[in-house]
């Protein structure tokens, strides 16, 4: 039974018995109009108090479980570089992560507190939204423009996990989803700095999930990326797929944030859901 049930069951019983107690002692004892009244008003009295503890308790419990709650950080790195412009990537990219972030929002009864962020890399990498609770979120469209310095995605998806003012130790282990059309450019850089984040004390601890766009995505970097031969990389061929798997990784999160312990959660077996397409 939930607090709030609880509660309410106490008032409901204190009013009931306290009523009853005074309608026994009417049949009892005859008393004067003056005295029916003055009972009446006891009671409403009674009322009023059960009340104010009732709302009392409802509103430090809101405080606790607010002030309690252990953020979960989920880091997006999204490619933008120019050829995710093409065919409507881009646009379902944006509705994709923008349903996410309103569903991670609406979901008030997890233990945990989402919190999101997302790094782009296209022309240049970036911090295009800080690590924010995902009610707090106010996400700007992306654009997709230039080259694919993945490498340098990693690294800002690394220094920003092990930075512990943005995500404190008491926070559980990071959701981090790559997303990407095409092969990295910059050369060697992106194996090294990938390299860096799997092996760092606090991001080789991440959940990992990777999605190729497009029909003809080179897969090479989204394996290395999972680094876990049993983790199935998920291609999208079109906008529909692109929306069915950020839904399905949107349901994995919010059910390891429901879990009684989310931290052992991670490494659960997922939601099937069935993504039409699997490279």
């Amino acid at each position: 039974m939930g607090l709030a049930k609880y509660l309410e069951d106490i008032r409901s019983r204190y009013v009931a018995d306290s009523l009853a107690a005074k309608a026994r002692k009417v049949v009892r004892e005859p008393v004067s109009e003056t005295a029916a009244r003055a009972a009446s008003s006891l009671a409403g009295q009674n009322r009023g108090f059960i009340n104010k503890i009732v709302e009392k308790s409802m509103n430090t419990l809101g405080s606790f479980t607010v002030a309690n709650a252990r953020p979960l950080p989920v880091i997006v790195l999204a490619d933008t570089s120019g050829s995710m412009s093409e065919n409507g990537k881009i646009q379902a990219l944006n509705t994709a992560l923008a349903d996410m972030a309103q569903s991670f929002a609406q979901d008030e009864d997890g233990r945990a507190e989402i919190h999101v962020a997302i790094i782009t890399f296209g022309g240049t990498a970036k911090v295009h939204q800080s690590l924010t609770p995902a009610a707090a979120m106010q996400l700007q469209p992306l654009v997709a423009t230039g080259k694919t310095p993945m490498g340098d995605a990693f690294d800002l998806a690394r220094e920003l996990i092990e930075d512990r003012q943005k995500v404190p130790g008491r926070a559980y282990s990071p959701v981090i989803i790559l997303a990407s059309d095409a092969q990295p450019n910059d050369g060697t850089r992106w194996e090294e700095a990938l390299d860096r984040l799997l092996t760092s004390d606090r991001a080789k601890k991440a959940q990992r999930f990777a999605l190729g766009i497009g029909a003809g995505v080179d897969a090479t970097a989204l394996k290395r990326f999972v680094a876990d031969p049993s983790v199935k990389i998920y291609g999208a061929a079109d906008a529909a797929q692109i929306a069915k798997f950020f839904r399905w990784v949107t349901m994995s999160v919010s059910s390891r944030s429901r879990r009684p312990d989310p931290e052992s959660a991670k490494g659960d077996a997922l939601p099937p859901i069935d993504l039409d397409e699997l490279l």
